[in-house]
């Protein structure tokens, strides 16, 4: 007999706000925040998603959307869900839960997404230094390729993923993560030396009540009040998996994560059609609405025997991936390398981050000499699929990273050749991507030896 059909334990209404769906979704990380649905090992069920902004970016000729978001709300999250064994039994603290995704993809009538850089006081990026203005492109979706009006000239398939797939923590964890963020947060600025090279603001993103949605637990009450104080916010991939922007994690991938909490409590969210290593824009995939079909397993006591703590207490632990089989195929690539010497010509030791920042820059720069803006490579690079790598790490001082980016998403060739870069009207890529002016006085950085 054929399987059934996955079951539907997370519908949305594109319709309706977050907090009003039939199921109200949430946007912060707590172990008493409830779940909405209980799931058996072995049943494939079905996870609906509203975009990690609740709809709040629109598919409109404007990027004031992206300008004056209040972030404070995202990401909006659909669970929790408890996950049950076949006798009824919950997964309990110290599992291991094994999540499959089966299949996944944008919501039946909603095929677009977007791509954007926030502006640099309300967000900001990677490059925020270099691109303070918000911008935004529009994707439109043809089965398994994206185009854009924004960025014309280039087509690709999506490696469709969640951004966000997690547990919920234990509350020793979650203190665990509030204390070490709040210490970021407040000493960072003068105690982390990459803060002078990279420019997103705030450094951690803490514990608030604005913006705080807790799924079934009513805003106001006394329940709410002591919980939206303790929960984390949803920004950062933490031991409970989270918001980790695996690009890889496709039809056929298996997702092995810590458990907390009795029933796990699993949430996801923050679907990406398409992603580029590193998200570097920020809000930068192609983000959308969409589903997951998933089917989940207890591995009993897991954690202790397949996880090995990195810290001082047995939570300091991290998932583990397998990579499903399901990829876009591309042959050629350019790749563009990074060293860990900032704009300024100054010299860091061994950083990765730094490296990473050189490669994106190199990569903007050379694509910007084929009829694209920067902003348009910026955000190309950030939705497209690319490849990132960590290529060196041991050669003191330089850490070397590369960005490799496939040559057929393009309708030219990007390869250098003999002469000069071809010029002319056909080359010019317009229309460009949406962009608002930056009205802060904070200075952008310029590379004097680069061409504008």
């Amino acid at each position: 007999m054929a399987p059934p059909t996955p079951r539907l334990v997370v519908p949305v209404d594109l319709k309706k706000k977050p907090w009003e769906q039939t199921l109200p979704l949430h946007n912060r990380w707590h172990p008493e925040i409830p779940p909405v649905a209980d799931v058996k090992v072995g049943e494939m069920f079905r996870i609906e998603m509203v975009d990690w902004t609740g709809g709040v970016i629109k598919d409109d000729d404007s990027a004031t959307d992206v300008k004056f978001i209040d972030l404070s709300t995202v990401h909006y999250l659909s669970g929790p869900i408890r996950v049950l064994d076949k006798q009824g039994i919950p997964a309990k603290p110290g599992d291991l839960l094994a999540v499959q995704i089966c299949n996944l993809g944008p919501l039946p009538g909603d095929e677009w997404g977007y791509t954007a850089t926030f502006d640099r006081e309300n967000g900001g990026g990677f490059l925020t230094d270099h691109f303070p203005c918000a911008t935004k492109a529009i994707w439109y979706f043809e089965g398994i390729y994206a185009y854009s009006p924004h960025i014309p000239g280039v087509r690709f398939p999506g490696l469709t993923h969640p951004g966000i797939i997690g547990t919920a923590p234990s509350m020793e964890l979650l203190n665990i993560w509030n204390e070490r963020e709040r210490e970021v947060e407040e000493n960072g600025h003068k105690s982390l030396k990459l803060c002078e090279v990279l420019h997103s603001r705030p450094l951690a993103n803490l514990p608030s009540t604005k913006g705080c949605h807790l799924g079934r637990i009513k805003q106001g009450t006394a329940e709410w009040e002591k919980i939206a104080v303790e929960a984390a916010r949803t920004i950062p991939g933490r031991e409970n998996g989270g918001n980790c922007d695996i690009k890889n994690l496709s039809r056929g991938s298996k997702i092995y994560l810590p458990v907390f909490i009795e029933g796990a409590n699993l949430s996801t969210g923050d679907m990406h059609f398409s992603q580029g290593d590193g998200e570097v824009s920020f809000c930068g995939a192609i983000e959308m609405s969409g589903f997951l079909e998933l089917k989940c397993e207890i591995i009993r006591g897991g954690m202790k025997e397949y996880l090995t703590p990195m810290g001082p207490t047995p939570l300091h632990v991290n998932p583990i991936f397998e990579i499903g089989p399901v990829e876009p195929r591309f042959s050629e690539w350019l790749v563009f390398e990074g060293i860990s010497v900032d704009e300024s010509g100054k010299q860091h030791f061994l950083d990765a981050s730094v490296a990473y920042k050189r490669a994106v820059l190199n990569a903007i720069d050379y694509l910007s000499k084929f009829g694209y803006s920067k902003e348009q490579v910026y955000l190309l690079l950030s939705c497209c699929p690319c490849e990132g790598r960590i290529s060196c790490i041991v050669d003191s001082p330089n850490a070397v990273a590369t960005l490799a980016i496939p040559t057929a998403i393009f309708d030219q060739d990007i390869r250098p050749k003999t002469g000069k870069v071809p010029v002319g009207p056909r080359l010019v890529r317009k229309p460009d991507v949406l962009r608002c002016t930056y009205d802060g006085n904070l200075p952008t950085t310029k590379n004097p030896a680069a061409s504008m």
